[in-house]
C-alpha cells in the first residue's frame, strides 16, 4: 500500500508539471487564447476615412478630384463654394469604396445659417443626377438660421431627411464641433442617428417598414431612393461652408 501511494504521488506530481509547462510554452489551447484569435481575425475594426491630412479616401459624385473646393484646413476637411457655379456642377464628395452595414463616426461644424447632409447608400450611375437621389441623408444644419429648420423638425440637425425628426435639438452652437454617428444594420433592418451622444433618431433602412416610411413623402416615386442597400458614403454641398473631421468607419 504505501509503495501504490507513492506512484500515485509522482503521478500526480508529472501530470501537474507537464500542464504547468504546457500552459507557459503555450502549446495548450486555452479559452482566453481561442478570444485572442477572434480579436485577431475580427473585421469590426474602424477604418479611418480622414484623418486631416489626406482626401485619398474621397472623390467628388461620379468621379473626379475633390481638392478644388474642399479643402484641409487646420486638421478639419473644409468646403468653401465657389461664388458662382458653373451649370450642372455637382461638388458633394463620396467615398470611393461602397458599405453595406457600418458605423460611420465624424465630426462637423456648420457655418452660420449653414446647410449640408450625410449621405449613405448612394448609387453613382449617371442616370442618377444628385447624391440625394439615392442616399438617404442625416441632416446637417444650422437650426437657429437656416429657414430649412422652419420647415418642419424633418429638416433639422440629426433627422433623417423630411422622414424622421429628431426626438429633441441636441446641437451646440454655430462655431462648435458636433459629434455624430450613424449606424446602418440591413441584417436587423435598423438605421439610428446620435449626435452628441443622443440617440435622436431611429428608423428602417429597408423592407415594408421602410416602405411604410417613404408612402406619402417626396421620395416614394424616385426610382433609385433608399434601394440600393450597398453604396458609397457622401458629405453633401449645399452652397454653404460646412466642415468635418475625424471621419472614421466600422462595418458590421
Amino acid at each position: 500500500m504505501r509503495k501504490l501511494g507513492m506512484v500515485l504521488l509522482m503521478a500526480i506530481c508529472i501530470a501537474s508539471c507537464k500542464d504547468k509547462a504546457e500552459k507557459e510554452s503555450g502549446d495548450v489551447s486555452t479559452e482566453p487564447a481561442t478570444e485572442s484569435l477572434s480579436q485577431t481575425n475580427s473585421t469590426d475594426e474602424w477604418v479611418t476615412l480622414f484623418d486631416g491630412t489626406s482626401l485619398d479616401a474621397w472623390e467628388l459624385y461620379q468621379g473626379g478630384d475633390p481638392g478644388a473646393y474642399w479643402k484641409i484646413e487646420d486638421g478639419a476637411l473644409v468646403f468653401n463654394p465657389p461664388t458662382k457655379k458653373e451649370k450642372g456642377q455637382i461638388l458633394d464628395i463620396v467615398s470611393k469604396k461602397e458599405y453595406t452595414n457600418f458605423v460611420l463616426s465624424l465630426e462637423w461644424k456648420i457655418s452660420e445659417g449653414g446647410n449640408s447632409g450625410i449621405f449613405w447608400g448612394i448609387n453613382d450611375d449617371e442616370k442618377f443626377v444628385k447624391p440625394y437621389h439615392t442616399g438617404m441623408e442625416i441632416q446637417v444644419l444650422d437650426n437657429e438660421k437656416h429657414p430649412d429648420a422652419k420647415n418642419g423638425t424633418t429638416h433639422q440637425a440629426g433627422a433623417l431627411y423630411d422622414l424622421v425628426e429628431p426626438s429633441k435639438d441636441a446641437t451646440k452652437p454655430v462655431g462648435e464641433w458636433n459629434t455624430c454617428v450613424i449606424t446602418i444594420d440591413h441584417n436587423t433592418n435598423k438605421g439610428s442617428s446620435v449626435l452628441n451622444g443622443v440617440e435622436v433618431a431611429a428608423f428602417p433602412v429597408g423592407g415594408e417598414e421602410l416602405e411604410a416610411l417613404l408612402k406619402g413623402s417626396k421620395f416614394e416615386k424616385w426610382e433609385g431612393f433608399a434601394k440600393f442597400k450597398t453604396g458609397k458614403v457622401g458629405l453633401q454641398d449645399h452652397g454653404d461652408v460646412v466642415a468635418f473631421r475625424n471621419i472614421k468607419i466600422k462595418e458590421l
